[in-house]
């Protein structure tokens, strides 16, 4: 088991070589440290908290500061544990860069879904609605809430409340690229979240170690510099100039 935190930039789009469309989530990924290291003799379980985005001295506190300064690195905005690791290969204060992950390995991203208020019955719990017309008078209700037997409402019945802004993990995705240079994670398909939250990329639970075969994406620069071969390559027209004779 390994992972990093990330911030979930957007999505956009990348193309193959095939000629194939890709959509991708863009999880910008700065280089996470190991600010505290637990183990199951200590702390009763197996575990590496990460951290990741600097924060300034002066925007944080004491006690923020000196975990920090145990891990011989500047004070963090946030701090995650990841559990199922072998704490053996990692040591206090290590950066763990993008290059973590290779293309093709498939991963879980967990993170915070977007909030979405309080809402009823059919969009929180897709429940079918009754007849618009004839006045039947009931169009998006709960339904029954209760039945003859027990005379109350049985435990776990699904109400109107509060939607989203819960942790959801979308379970194997595949890494399409890993840009080191920029500290970018491209990732096929989406991940929870609103832009600018915080996510964690792990290795998946159910695939394991599973790596897919890389993709070859096509590169913007390698385009530009065919076409400027191409336009290079093409012999100038010479324009034929007419001569007007012009009368006496």
């Amino acid at each position: 088991m390994k992972g990093i935190l990330g911030k979930k930039v957007g999505m956009t789009q990348v193309f193959t070589k095939d000629g194939k469309l890709i959509p991708v989530t863009v999880i910008e990924v700065e280089p996470n440290v190991v600010t505290q290291i637990k183990t199951s003799e200590k702390d009763g379980y197996d575990a590496v908290q990460l951290g990741t985005m600097t924060v300034k001295e002066k925007s944080s506190n004491k006690a923020k500061i000196g975990h920090a300064k145990k891990a011989n690195t500047a004070p963090k905005r946030f701090l995650k544990e990841l559990r199922g690791v072998n704490v053996n290969d990692y040591a206090l204060g290590q950066e763990i860069k993008a290059d973590i992950f290779k293309e093709g390995e498939i991963v879980d991203v967990s993170g915070i879904s977007k909030g979405k208020g309080y809402q009823g019955v059919i969009k929180r719990w897709n429940q079918s609605r009754g007849p618009m017309g004839h006045g039947s008078q009931y169009h998006r209700g709960v339904g029954s809430l209760g039945t003859l037997l027990p005379m109350h409402v049985l435990k776990g019945k699904k109400m109107p409340g509060h939607m989203g802004s819960e942790n959801v993990t979308i379970q194997n995705l595949e890494v399409v690229s890993v840009d080191l240079e920029n500290n970018v994670i491209l990732v096929k398909g989406n991940v929870p979240g609103p832009k600018k939250s915080l996510v964690m990329i792990k290795t998946s639970v159910k695939k394991g170690n599973e790596v897919n075969e890389a993709v070859e994406l096509v590169s913007y620069d390698s385009v530009k510099e065919e076409v400027k071969e191409e336009v290079a390559s093409e012999e100038p027209v010479e324009e034929e100039t007419k001569e007007e004779n012009v009368g006496e």
